[in-house]
């Protein structure tokens, strides 16, 4: 059986859990606590030298990177139902997965800026702060991790994800004025690979940063949120409280990020 290394809130984890339950696969599920750091661990770092999530094992085989393990579960497993066809239609579902790099390194900066800031810095003295940096082995995510610490929404890191993120809408809601959906006509692995990004923004209350502007992304977020392999994997997941104290926070945020983004 496939076993998934992931962090139940992790927007990587919800991708690969939203493909494995839209293919119909099961799964021996290795739930991993984020904020304790148990990524890195040296059993799991020897599995990913990168310390994060998820990771996918298939009998002796190691695949990770998000986007790559949803195009491999559908490749070796679904014949490649999920992926767009055609020549062109195939280019740019491959050109969203690898944007989705810089996507996913915007929505963590939106995160950390914010809410996760806040309750690492409320949680933890200086030295304490430290060590949760110290056990990030990347060098260039630790500093960019420390910058957000100390500066938060003042964060040049800021100011690049807002642009990131604007561009993704605008290219998103022009696909989704053709179609129900991303990559084309048919629900596929570009939809897979973005409903947990925007629903990240969406439970942290920054709906604006996409609705407001770019209707076609609301409805279509609507559209992934009622089937039922988000259901499965991403409403009946997530803790209530947790759900509730991403919300609650980030509306404190709101304004400010919405401002954030209009000035970058």
């Amino acid at each position: 059986m496939l076993k998934l290394y992931h962090g139940i809130p992790s927007v990587c984890s919800i991708k690969v859990r939203v493909a494995l339950a839209e293919i119909g696969l099961d799964y021996e599920s290795v739930p991993m606590n984020l904020q304790a750091g148990e990524q890195g661990e040296p059993d799991y770092l020897k599995l990913n030298p990168n310390g994060v999530v998820p990771t996918l094992i298939d009998g002796d085989l190691v695949v990770v990177e998000s986007s790559l393990i949803i195009e491999y579960l559908d490749s070796e497993y679904n014949q490649g139902r999920l992926m767009p066809k055609g020549r062109e239609a195939e280019v740019a579902a491959r050109l969203w997965l690898l944007r989705c790099i810089d996507i996913h390194a915007a929505i963590n900066t939106f995160s950390f800026a914010t809410v996760m800031r806040e309750k690492v810095l409320a949680e933890n003295t200086p030295a304490q702060v430290q060590q949760i940096l110290d056990k990030m082995p990347n060098a260039i995510a630790r500093m960019k991790r420390a910058e957000i610490f100390d500066k938060g929404m003042e964060s040049a890191y800021l100011q690049h994800a807002c642009a990131t993120m604007r561009r993704c809408f605008h290219d998103m809601d022009a696909a989704l004025a053709l179609s129900d959906w991303v990559g084309g006509p048919n629900f596929s692995l570009v939809d897979i690979a973005l409903v947990a990004y925007v629903d990240r923004l969406h439970r942290l209350g920054f709906d604006s940063l996409y609705a407001r502007d770019h209707p076609n992304v609301a409805d279509w977020l609507a559209r992934m949120q009622a089937r039922d392999s988000y259901a499965a994997e991403v409403s009946d997941k997530i803790p209530k409280k947790l759900a509730e104290a991403l919300l609650t926070g980030g509306q404190a945020f709101a304004t400010a990020v919405q401002a954030a983004y209009d000035a970058a």
